[in-house]
């Protein structure tokens, strides 16, 4: 077990979540419940061509229609160049959108917004608008295009705000490389080489709640965006930057969000209903539909990965050379970064002194990528935990004890993490919690992988066979030196506190868990925090949902906010007990004398300060930098039914067994590992974009798009393996993300232990795995 565990009177404890009855009821907490008096309604006009030029766009007919109120195009709205990317500032994302170009370059680019009074106007009206196009010839294909003579961003005006490689005319979004040791001595030691390709594919995130804003200006004629948005902060920075307006002319609120996973780090409906009621002076609304959610919102970047690894007999792994390509669709949202992770969440989790990693992201004509939970480490885990298990049976190594045997330990560190600026640009990082051993041991104990292969026999039949897959992983928590977070809270007169959060909740649990944190240093209840957050006018800074942080980075502002604010009671009561603070102590809601029974109520001291007695607010405000970024880690295990005669692949029992530091809250980390777990089923076995030849997506819906439902699922145990995080508040870590990339490699190797067939090309549908077979035979 990796140092001591942690856990407290309100940390460690599965508390109510503080919006459970009120989500439980149904009350108005989402950005749609709100209503707003003469909502104008907004529908946009998409691109039905992957490639092509607008040379003529006529809307003068969409403009009669009785009820239309305005129509932007890129002839008369903004054409900032900007990133949709919600991200810290200065981006390090590709400035080439703008929110209409005069070339569409995939099918469902925006061409044209209508704003009418009701959406049944707006959509009448985007059949009148004419367009012509001169359709130009795409590229599909990630692995084809980079060099191409198909030129996507052929404007020349696309670009970085950082020191990064960018090459539009060769489709080049992003590069990366990294080299430590010997490549050439490393695989001259090794026994065994293996060489193995993966390519993952398109999916959508998802959320139940499609993007959603509304824009309105308040009594002050500032506006106010409610937005379904995980980076309020970010929204409201870019809003002002494309319309050209002071960013203390815009509030952000976000209210209680239907799903997130990443796509809602993007600003995509935002700056439009904005841009429309800074023309009307009305509330406007701009609402995705489930298709345009599949159509033109975000997706996952598909990657081919290349990864060349070297093994000696005896278990050592000699050499790892990753090369990613990435496809980023149509436009560079989180190209470098989705990209980069590929390798820095990866490659440091076995022991290694020679690795090599190349990444490039290029442009195609398909759907827009960006940020998706996993956010490039699920693509390299498909490679990485593929070729580990092709390594351990290289040499007749059990999978489970090869992995025991190389995984990184308490106290170490990898050559990679500094080579990709994993610790910070040219900073070091040791890892100072890892439980994954015990992971890997109670979660082949409760899968009772020492015992499979005679529970194979047994339970395989001629045409359906058992197998056994195994997968280990890590994450991180945060981005070290770049990303900030902050919090506030003021006592209010009957003791309880007011806690402000710029931290956003999209159904995660942050809420909760932040007060947890806040709670357990003052020896507060639940029940005396009123938590208010993401409010860029209310709250203080936080760069929002991702990245893995807020538990970590969030928690550790509220961990010193806390502090301080005890730091403040404690002087106030010595001031009224004539006491020295060093003589006092925290007490329930109460500061007692170390060796008296004299105390002081938090209630007294929030009376008196406010209205009698040395008056003064008692509160604070605390920040944090984020300074290293510790991984999480999780092993996952899986039992598999292969029926050979139809390809179908049954998931039977699946274990993930999670090591993310102090669970301050082992509900929710169930509730957040299991979420992402069945996500990444879902992603493994069925989940993919249906594309013609003309790059349509033919499958926009639920009803043909299929998302795993209670009916799918297996038997699912997690299995918490507490650790304690030296860095993090109260010994935490991250959890959100880490689960959902476990699945695509975990059955891979749960199927070829069944039939002795590897597939490399998720999802594993029947028709896949029984082509897979045929070929095999």
């Amino acid at each position: 077990m990796s140092q001591k565990t942690f856990e407290g009177r309100i940390v460690g404890k599965s508390v109510a979540k503080v919006d459970a009855l009120s989500l439980a009821l149904g009350k108005p907490l989402f950005t749609d419940d709100i209503p707003f008096k003469n909502t104008v309604h907004v529908k946009m006009l998409y691109s039905p061509h992957a490639h092509a030029n607008i040379l003529d766009i006529d809307t003068s007919e969409a403009e009669k229609l009785p009820g239309v109120l305005g129509v932007l195009t890129h002839k008369n709205a903004s054409q900032v160049l900007h990133t949709t990317a919600g991200q810290g500032y200065p981006e390090p994302s590709v400035y080439d959108t703008r929110l209409f170009n005069k070339k569409v370059k995939y099918v469902g680019d925006r061409v044209a917004a209508v704003a009418a009074e009701t959406v049944q106007i707006a959509e009448s009206a985007l059949e009148l608008i004419k367009v012509k196009y001169a359709v130009l010839e795409p590229i599909f294909d990630w692995d084809k295009s980079y060099g191409n003579t198909i030129i996507i961003h052929d404007e020349g005006e696309a670009k970085y705000l950082i020191p990064v490689h960018y090459d539009s005319e060769k489709n080049h979004v992003a590069h990366m490389d990294a080299e430590v040791g010997d490549m050439d001595k490393g695989f001259e030691e090794a026994d065994f080489i293996i060489d193995q390709t993966v390519r993952n594919h398109y999916a959508q995130h998802c959320p139940l709640e499609p993007h959603i804003s509304i824009a309105y200006f308040d009594g002050h004629d500032r506006l106010v965006i409610r937005s379904a948005t995980q980076v309020p902060f970010h929204a409201r920075r870019i809003v002002a930057q494309v319309l050209g307006i002071p960013l203390s002319k815009v509030r952000v609120i976000k209210p209680r969000i239907g799903g997130g996973f990443g796509t809602k780090q993007e600003i995509i409906t935002e700056i439009i209903a904005a841009a429309f009621a800074m023309e009307l002076k009305r509330p406007v609304k701009f609402e995705y539909t489930r298709k345009e959610e599949f159509i033109s919102a975000r997706t996952r970047h598909p990657m081919t990965v290349q990864l060349k690894a070297g093994v000696k007999k005896d278990g050592t792994i000699t050499a790892m050379d990753m090369k990613v390509t990435s496809n980023t669709g149509a436009y560079g949202t989180h190209g470098l970064t989705v990209m980069s992770n590929a390798g820095s969440k990866a490659l440091p989790l076995y022991h290694c002194d020679n690795i090599k990693f190349v990444g490039d992201t290029v442009y195609t004509n398909l759907p827009v990528a960006g940020a998706y939970r996993g956010y490039g480490g699920t693509q390299a885990a498909l490679a990485l935990e593929i070729v580990i298990d092709e390594l351990a049976r290289t040499i007749d190594m059990d999978p489970a004890e090869f992995r025991l045997k190389n995984h990184i330990k308490t106290g170490e560190s990898s050559p990679i993490f500094k080579a990709l600026g994993e610790g910070g640009e040219g900073h070091e990082q040791t890892v100072d919690s890892v439980g994954l051993s015990e992971c890997i041991k109670f979660g082949a104990n409760a899968i009772g992988w020492w015992d499979r292969e005679e529970y194979k026999k047994k339970h395989s039949t001629e045409t359906k066979k058992r197998g056994f897959g195994l997968a280990c992983l890590m994450q991180g928590s945060s981005i070290p030196f770049i990303d900030m977070a902050a919090a506030y809270a003021k006592m209010n007169d009957d003791g309880s506190f007011n806690l402000l959060l710029g931290a956003t909740d999209i159904g995660t649990g942050s809420d909760t868990v932040l007060a947890q944190i806040f709670a357990e240093v003052l020896g507060l209840e639940m029940s005396d925090i009123i938590v208010l957050s993401s409010d860029t006018d209310l709250t203080p800074f936080d760069k929002g949902a991702y990245a893995s942080s807020t538990t970590y980075l969030t928690g550790l502002a509220v961990q010193n906010l806390a502090e301080k604010i005890k730091a403040q009671l404690f002087e106030y009561a010595s001031k009224m007990m004539n006491v020295p603070s060093s003589d006092l102590k925290l007490g329930a809601k109460e500061i007692k004398h170390s060796t008296t029974n004299q105390s002081i109520s938090f209630s007294d001291i929030g009376t008196k300060a406010l209205y009698t007695d040395n008056q003064q607010q008692i509160g604070a405000v605390a920040s944090e930098l984020s300074k290293k970024s510790p991984p999480p880690f999780c092993a996952h295990f899986a039992e598999v039914e292969v029926d050979t005669e139809t390809g179908r692949v049954k998931v039977l029992r699946y274990i993930i067994a999670i090591d993310c530091g102090t669970p301050i809250n082992p509900k929710l980390v169930i509730g957040q590992s299991e979420g992402a777990l069945v996500n990444g089923i879902g992603y493994a076995l069925s989940e993919q974009f249906i594309f013609n030849q003309k790059g349509k997506v033919l499958n926009p819906s639920f009803g043909n798009y299929k998302i795993m439902t209670t009916t799918d699922l297996p038997d699912i145990e997690t299995i918490i393996v507490p650790t304690f995080e030296p860095s993090g508040p109260y010994g935490a870590k991250s959890i959100a993300e880490i689960n959902i990339s476990g699945p695509m490699p975990c059955l891979s190797n749960a199927i070829f232990d069944a039939i002795g067939v590897r597939i490399t090309e998720p999802p594993y549908t029947p028709d896949r795995v029984l082509k897979a077979i045929q070929k095999h035979e």
